[in-house]
């Protein structure tokens, strides 16, 4: 049974920063690209954030300069650092990959991240 558990979240003031990190309990972690994802209330998932297996990574424009995804292939770890954090980037923060069945693995319970002086 895959477990993918999130961490690191928390309630920041505006401006603060953030470490996110997530575990993925699989054997092939290290050819796999990473995503981490975010569900505001009342809205959709969104992918924020992605990184190739060679480490190269990619943002949506809306948090461009601000989040950095980075990845840890010795402790099956991905990370999402967030920067200048804003009142809209309160989520839950999930990450994930491609499970071998097809789609993505079933999602963990994430991290909530709550941006509010």
């Amino acid at each position: 049974q895959v477990q993918v558990v999130e961490s690191g979240g928390g309630l920041v003031q505006p401006g603060g920063s953030l470490r996110l990190s997530c575990i993925v309990s699989i054997s092939v972690f290290s050819i796999k690209p990473m995503f981490w994802y975010r569900q505001a209330p009342g809205k959709q998932r969104e992918l924020v954030a992605t990184i190739t297996s060679d480490g190269s990574p990619n943002y949506v424009d809306s948090v461009k300069g601000r989040f950095t995804i980075s990845r840890d292939n010795a402790k099956n770890t991905v990370y999402l650092t967030i920067d200048s954090l804003k009142p809209e980037d309160t989520a839950v923060y999930h990450c994930n990959t491609y499970s071998p069945r097809g789609g993505l693995y079933n999602w963990g319970q994430g991290t909530q991240v709550t941006v509010s002086s």
